[in-house]
């Protein structure tokens, strides 16, 4: 019996890359699973199911339940749908796993505005939407005295929580999807809700398996390294709540969220002059951000 028998899950941008190797880990691991996907481009252009499809067929084929959904996860009701095709089609919803997002990098001065726009709505808006569906469900059941041991997994990014030159679109939605995965705990946990976040470092379309001398070896880039960590924190007794993970190759890190550190105090309003001198104490003081890896192409 898999980890995950018996729990219904959606897993949005499944048809590719790191969200087809979580559903299909789920699925392994016993969850019936609604495969999400839009079926567009890297950068949100064009529109094809079959993705999602083919994801559903592998789980199929190894005996798994699954069914896809091809709806765009930024639009409110489509969101609201999906989450309705979960509890038609398998009984119930326990998981959600957002993962769907595109790419449009651009400085912010290069930045057309419907490309902040699009990104925003995908990342942030898809990650609100979903959420905001699933936990209405959740909060319903538990208001009606079910037993609610439910689990949300989004996606944030090293771009967001560290910062990368080139993506104050991208960078600044996935910040967005890491304060919205703490204040979802704070507002989801009294009913039986934990949302956790992951920032992935692995190839996204692009993975291949690492051979020497023709052995193959473990890569540290491989997508299937960041599902199990996923269906970990799917499970019915994980205890992990309101926390941000960076997850690359075999390592798992906690990451510490904003935390106050140097300050400066009087006893009374502080008058620009003042500032002047007292203030240079907190320009004094390093900020930057420690980077877990080195290569920003991946942190997507």
């Amino acid at each position: 019996m898999g980890a995950l028998e018996g729990r219904v899950a959606i897993v949005t941008g499944a048809g590719r890359g790191v969200g087809r190797e979580e559903a299909l880990l789920l699925a392994a691991e016993g969850a019936a699973v609604v495969v999400n996907d839009l079926g567009g481009a890297t950068d949100g252009t064009g529109r094809d199911v079959g993705p999602a499809e083919e994801v559903v067929e592998e789980i199929r084929a190894a005996g798994g339940r699954a069914v896809a959904n091809g709806a765009d996860v930024s639009d409110w009701d489509a969101a609201t749908a999906m989450v309705e095709q979960a509890v038609g089609e398998f009984g119930r919803l326990d998981v959600l796993v957002n993962n769907a997002g595109i790419l449009r990098d651009r400085s912010i001065v290069n930045v057309e505005p419907a490309e902040w726009e699009l990104v925003q709505a995908v990342h942030l808006r898809g990650h609100a939407a979903t959420t905001r569906a699933a936990g209405a469900y959740w909060r319903q059941r538990a208001k009606a005295g079910e037993p609610v041991a439910a689990s949300i997994v989004n996606t944030t990014s090293v771009s967001g929580l560290f910062g990368n030159f080139g993506q104050t679109n991208y960078g600044s939605a996935k910040a967005g999807i890491a304060a919205l995965t703490v204040i979802t705990q704070i507002e989801l946990g009294g009913y039986g809700v934990r949302c956790n976040a992951i920032a992935p470092y692995a190839r996204t379309r692009l993975s291949a398996e690492a051979e020497v001398e023709g052995t193959p070896r473990f890569d540290p880039l491989e997508p299937g390294n960041i599902a199990p960590f996923v269906g970990y924190l799917a499970t019915e007794q994980c205890p992990i709540a309101g926390k941000i993970f960076y997850v690359h190759g075999g390592r798992v890190q906690l990451v510490q969220p904003y935390t106050l550190a140097e300050s400066i105090t009087k006893d009374g309003r502080w008058t620009v002059d003042e500032l002047a001198t007292a203030a240079q104490v907190l320009a004094d003081v390093d900020t930057t951000p420690t980077m877990p890896v080195a290569d920003p192409v991946l942190w997507t």
